[in-house]
C-alpha cells in the first residue's frame, strides 16, 4: 500500500532486549531448526538453523518513554522473536511482512489509546490499513497475528523513518544559497 510504512523493532530496542527483555528477564537464544518463526528484527520468516532468542517486548511502553504519552491500562508486554544476534534489518522487499494469515489490525491515537480493531484476511491487509489511516487520529497501528495476538511489526504513515518507535528523522537542511 502506497503511503504507508511497516517497521521492525529498530535497533537500539533491539540491542536491549537481547541484553534484558522488556520483561527484565535475559534472552535465552536457541537454534531453530525448523524455521519459519516470524522475527520482528528484520521482518522475515526464520530459515532452519537461525539463532533466535524469543523475548518479551513492549511497543506501546518504549513510544510512550521516548514521546511522553502515557498508555495507562493499553501498555502491554508479549512475546516476539528476534535474532539472537545483530543482523541486517528488513531488506527492501516493499509489501508488508507475514500476510499469510488473517491478522488483526490495531490503531492507536497519538496518546497510545486504541482507538479500534479489525480483523484482516490475508489478501485484505492493504485495505484495512488503508480504512485505518483514513482516520486522521490514527497515529500508528500495530499489526498482530490472531492465533496468539503477538505483536509482529507497526506502521506508519509516510517513509520508513516515520515510526512511532524510532528516533525522530533529522531536520531537513536547507539548500546551498
Amino acid at each position: 500500500m502506497n503511503g504507508c510504512t511497516a517497521h521492525a523493532i529498530p535497533p537500539a530496542a533491539l540491542k536491549e532486549l537481547r541484553a534484558t527483555d522488556d520483561a527484565g528477564r535475559v534472552p535465552a537464544p536457541l537454534t531453530d531448526d525448523e524455521g519459519g518463526a516470524p522475527l520482528r528484527c528484520c521482518l522475515r520468516r526464520s530459515r532452519p538453523g537461525d539463532r533466535v532468542a524469543l523475548v518479551s517486548y513492549a511497543p506501546l511502553r518504549r513510544w510512550a518513554a521516548r514521546t511522553g504519552a502515557d498508555p495507562g491500562a493499553y501498555d502491554e508486554q508479549g512475546p516476539v522473536f528476534v535474532h539472537a544476534e545483530e543482523c541486517a534489518g528488513p531488506g527492501t522487499q516493499g509489501g508488508f511482512p507475514f500476510t499469510d494469515s488473517h491478522r488483526t489490525v490495531r490503531r492507536y491515537s497519538a496518546e497510545g489509546r486504541i482507538l479500534g480493531g479489525r480483523l484482516a484476511g490475508p489478501d485484505a491487509l492493504a485495505s484495512a490499513l488503508r480504512e485505518a489511516f483514513d482516520d486522521p487520529v490514527v497515529e500508528f497501528v500495530h499489526v498482530r497475528a490472531v492465533e496468539y495476538g503477538c505483536f509482529l511489526y507497526e506502521v506508519t504513515r509516510g517513509w520508513p523513518g516515520l515510526s512511532p518507535s524510532a528516533p525522530p528523522p533529522p531536520a531537513p537542511r536547507s539548500a546551498p544559497r
